[in-house]
């Protein structure tokens, strides 16, 4: 890696974390929230509907315009906002007789804030380096960071919420200026990014001849680009799904609550998280072995999510969840590197921020998914996102060719 660039990547990788702390750590807590606003399980699911929503409207805004004025000048106000939302909705909590209004108001505030950070971290990583190995390399220690605030936030939400149920929400603006803090100090802008130079290049680039340039890119490199879109997308469907089912039937079938669920939920991702990391330092900038990788972590993903249909004991659906993450795992850090790898600087905030709409929408799409088809049966459930695991793996081997996604275009019509 580089030298010097260890700190900034480091600073970079504590935005998803920090991302994803802040919105899955409230899923724990949820049984709990419902009880002290009095609401109804569906006004309940909006405090992550609204955060998911908003998210996904803004994502390709943001990615947009960290293209045309820079990623930092985006990501640290996001940042910020991110937080207040988090102190609006802790303070609402804190203060208000009957809160639940202005918590919405203060997660859609968190959402749109989210919107213009965690997305804008994989073009950032991209502008950062100049070989491809670091580029790879640095796109595994981002997932790994996402994974591991999967892996952190039922624990770490459980436990705040033990203190007082408002707690996680005050939480959020604490976590969000860490982040900022390391931002400002440690990442600077890269001196090649015409991104971050508004004066040269990707500052005189209009609107209409910036959106020409994106079509451009996706009339030439649709076919893998799609597939990739839609390939995160299935993976962040299955892994919210599965931990939706798992989290029930330790709750219900169990009788696990707080911390203990939570290290139970955690063993999945921990696994998810571990594989994402060697994954990332392996694939290099080899493309093919980028693709191979993809497809082989798709089809271990099938076939775990179909045989834990078939669990009975819990030991087995957990050790079948754990092989499902180890798929996913391997598979994200090459969609990562190939989406970052394969776009122009100037374009590449837009591309990747589509990338991450759908990974939100796949992310919104798995609980209310799991919780209709589970009302089938367990292995109806399975075997359907076991289809869907399928179709993804059977997109990986067809549609993503390395001889594409290896160069990046060198013009594009202004």
């Amino acid at each position: 890696m580089e030298r010097g660039k260890k700190w900034d990547l480091f600073s970079v990788a504590s935005i998803p974390l920090i991302m994803t702390l802040g919105n899955s750590m409230l899923i724990p807590v949820l049984p709990a929230l419902r009880s002290r606003l009095g609401v109804s399980p569906l006004g309940i699911s909006m405090i992550i509907t609204v955060y998911s929503a908003v998210a996904i409207v803004l994502i390709p805004v943001a990615g947009f315009l960290s293209d045309r004025f820079g990623r930092k000048i985006v990501i640290v106000p996001s940042l910020l906002l991110a937080g207040a939302g988090g102190l609006v909705s802790g303070l609402a909590a804190w203060w208000m007789e009957e809160p639940y209004a202005v918590m919405l108001l203060g997660r859609l505030l968190q959402g749109i804030g989210a919107a213009g950070a965690a997305p804008i971290v994989l073009p950032l990583v991209g502008d950062m380096f100049r070989s491809e190995r670091d580029v790879s390399s640095g796109m595994g220690l981002v997932e790994t960071a996402n994974t591991f605030g999967k892996v952190l936030s039922p624990i770490v939400g459980s436990a705040l919420a033990a203190w007082l149920w408002f707690v996680p929400f005050l939480a959020i603006p604490v976590f969000c200026l860490i982040s900022v803090v390391m931002i400002v100090v440690w990442v600077k802008p890269s001196s090649s990014s015409s991104s971050h130079n508004p004066g040269k290049e990707g500052g005189k680039m209009g609107a209409g001849s910036f959106w020409r340039s994106v079509k451009a890119i996706l009339r030439q490199k649709g076919r893998w680009l799609y597939a990739i879109f839609a390939i995160g997308g299935i993976c962040m469907f299955v892994i919210f799904g599965s931990l939706f089912y798992l989290s029930d039937v330790l709750e219900e079938r169990f009788r696990l609550h707080g911390v203990i669920k939570g290290c139970v939920l955690a063993i999945p991702l921990a696994a998810l998280c571990l594989v994402s990391y060697v994954s990332g330092r392996s694939i290099g900038k080899n493309k093919k072995r980028m693709k191979w990788m993809t497809f082989a972590g798709l089809a271990v993903l099938s076939a775990s999510v179909l045989c834990g249909g078939f669990a009975q004991a819990i030991g087995w659906l957990i050790a079948w969840l754990c092989l499902a993450g180890v798929g996913i795992g391997a598979a994200l850090p090459c969609l990562d590197a190939m989406i970052t790898e394969g776009i122009e600087q100037k374009e590449r905030g837009t591309i990747s921020s589509l990338y991450s709409s759908m990974r939100f929408i796949g992310v919104a799409l798995g609980p209310p998914a799991a919780s209709l088809l589970v009302r089938l049966s367990p292995p109806a459930m399975f075997a359907a996102m076991a289809g869907v695991c399928a179709v993804a793996a059977v997109l990986a081997l067809l549609a993503i060719r390395p001889r594409q996604a290896a160069g990046r275009l060198a013009q594009q019509p202004k």
